[in-house]
């Protein structure tokens, strides 16, 4: 945890992060609250805010008297929404800033298809 925003969302997106790479599939358990206490040398309620935060949108889930667990579609769930803020916070304005420099579409598509060749 080393970022200027709240700790508890730094806890959600590590998580989330975790789901979309595949290091902690869906149906699999999470660490406890107090695991991730412990690990992040945070307060666990703190550690439970961030995960409640997941609990809340659907991409974990609580067994009583287990733990929680991750969702089923939680993975394509956080994708959708990764890709959707990917696109109103770099694609909107990237295709802004082209626009005011008069960079048409193919050619845009080109500098992109460029950078990601490198």
């Amino acid at each position: 945890m080393d970022d200027d925003r709240p700790i508890f969302l730094q806890i959600a997106e590590q998580i989330e992060g975790q789901i979309i790479d595949g290091s902690m599939p869906e149906e699999t358990q999470v660490p406890s609250i107090n695991a991730l206490a412990a690990f992040h040398r945070i307060n666990p309620a703190t550690a439970l805010k961030g995960v409640n935060r997941l609990v809340d949108t659907g991409v974990l889930y609580k067994r009583r008297g287990i733990g929680m667990f991750v969702a089923e579609g939680a993975r394509a769930a956080l994708v959708a929404q990764r890709r959707d803020s990917f696109r109103s916070e770099y694609v909107r304005p990237l295709v802004a800033e082209a626009n005011r420099l008069a960079i048409g579409g193919e050619a845009l598509v080109d500098m992109i298809r460029q950078e990601a060749a490198k």
